[in-house]
């Protein structure tokens, strides 16, 4: 039978993650800051890995609430299925 708990991440896959994440955010408006161009240039730049950067954490969100109402609705179905059968005798004459 299916194991009603899902799997859980480590702490350290969330600790490479953050690490990750802090690590790319940072090259990146470290190299907007030295690039050679115009303020606006860099402003544009810099605007537009904000708006990745939640875009991202938005797109994240999304596809986690998307994991976890199927797995509601999948152990819905289960529940439903195991009281049919729970409920079905076949010895049981009408």
């Amino acid at each position: 039978m299916n194991d009603p708990t899902p799997p859980r991440n480590t702490t350290a896959f969330y600790v490479q993650s953050m690490i990750a994440f802090g690590i790319s955010l940072s090259t990146m408006i470290v190299a907007i800051l030295y690039l050679p161009v115009d303020g606006w240039i860099r402003a544009f730049l810099g605007l537009g890995t904000l708006f990745l950067t939640t875009s991202s954490f938005t797109l994240a969100k999304c596809v986690r609430d998307a994991q976890e109402s199927q797995a509601v609705v999948s152990r819905l179905d289960q529940a439903r299925v195991d009281k049919i059968l729970a409920d079905h005798d076949p010895f049981r004459t009408a």
